[in-house]
C-alpha cells in the first residue's frame, strides 16, 4: 500500500528593514546566517505566520510590506516552501537567545556577503527591484453568510454563519500584521461581522445599493495610512480596477492587499481567510 501523499512543510519569514539596512540572524543549531523565519502552527493563517517568527526570533514587531517569491528546498526528503514578505521594523529590541544567537543590520550588500544561502540573496533582488515602503490597503470580502435566497428578512442584517465566523477570527489574527490605521465596512451585518468589532466606520458607499464607482474609489484613495476596507462580491472587483490594479475576483472571506506607493499601485496580492 502506497503512503499518501503529503504537501510542503509551510514555513514563513520576512526581510526586515529599517532605512537602508535588512536584519540578518544567526541560527547557532545551524551555524548560518539568513533571514527570520519558521513553520507555520497547526491551523495558523501564513500571515500571521510570519509576524510571530519574527518577533520570536528577533523580538521587533513589524509591519508587513509586499510578498517576496516564495523559496522551495528539500528538507529531509520533503519539500519545505517558506512564504516571506518585506517588513518595516516598528518596535522592539533584539535578544539572543537558543534559536537565534546575533542579529546584524546590514546593508543590502553587505546582507548578500553574509547570506549563508543562495535563495537568500535572491529574496534581496527581489526586495529591491521594487520599493519597500508601500502603504497597504485590505480590500475584504464579507465572509460566509449563507444563502441570499433563504434568508427571509433584510438583507443587510443577514449574519455570518458557522464557517463565516470562523474566517473572521482568522483575518482578525492577519489584520495586526499590516497595523491598519482605519477599518471601514459597508454597513451590512455580514461586513461589520467580517472586521475586528471596534474602530468601525461605517460607509453606505461600501455596500452593494451605495455603490458608486467614481465616489466609492474616491474614497478609499483619500484613506490616509494602512487601512482595510470590508465589502461585497460585487463592489471588491471593479474598486480595485479604480484604484489601478487588475479586476480582481475574491471568494467569500477572501481579501486583497493592494500596495501602494504615493498614487502608484505596486502590486496586489491575494488571500484566503
Amino acid at each position: 500500500m502506497t503512503e499518501p501523499a503529503r504537501g510542503p512543510i509551510r514555513a514563513a519569514g520576512a526581510v526586515v528593514w529599517r532605512g537602508d539596512e535588512v536584519a540578518v540572524v544567526h541560527r547557532p543549531a545551524y551555524d548560518d546566517w539568513t533571514f527570520p523565519k519558521g513553520k507555520l502552527l497547526p491551523g495558523e493563517h501564513v500571515i500571521a505566520a510570519a509576524v510571530r517568527e519574527v518577533r520570536e526570533e528577533t523580538g521587533l514587531t513589524v509591519r508587513l510590506g509586499r510578498s517576496l517569491p516564495p523559496v522551495h528546498y528539500l528538507r529531509k526528503g520533503r519539500v519545505k516552501r517558506v512564504d516571506y514578505w518585506t517588513a518595516r521594523a516598528v518596535s522592539g529590541e533584539f535578544v539572543p537567545g537558543s534559536e537565534v544567537d546575533e542579529l546584524v543590520w546590514l546593508s543590502v550588500d553587505e546582507a548578500r556577503a553574509r547570506l549563508t544561502y543562495a535563495w537568500d540573496a535572491g529574496l534581496l533582488r527581489a526586495v529591491t527591484a521594487a520599493p519597500p515602503e508601500t502603504t497597504p490597503l485590505l480590500l475584504v470580502r464579507h465572509g460566509s453568510a449563507g444563502s441570499r435566497q433563504e434568508w427571509a428578512g433584510d438583507d443587510d442584517l443577514r449574519p455570518l454563519d458557522d464557517e463565516g465566523e470562523c474566517q473572521a477570527r482568522t483575518l482578525a489574527t492577519v489584520l495586526p500584521a499590516y497595523r491598519p490605521a482605519a477599518l471601514l465596512s459597508s454597513p451590512s451585518r455580514r461586513c461589520v461581522q467580517t472586521l475586528p468589532r471596534t474602530g468601525i466606520q461605517l460607509e453606505p458607499l461600501l455596500s452593494e445599493p451605495g455603490y458608486d464607482p467614481d465616489k466609492t474609489a474616491e474614497l478609499v484613495r483619500e484613506l490616509d495610512g494602512p487601512a482595510a476596507v470590508c465589502s461585497h462580491g460585487k463592489v471588491l472587483p471593479p474598486l480595485v480596477s479604480e484604484l489601478g490594479g487588475v479586476r480582481t475576483h475574491l471568494r467569500k472571506g477572501a481579501f486583497a492587499v493592494v500596495h501602494r506607493a504615493g498614487d502608484r499601485v505596486v502590486c496586489v496580492e491575494r488571500y484566503s481567510a
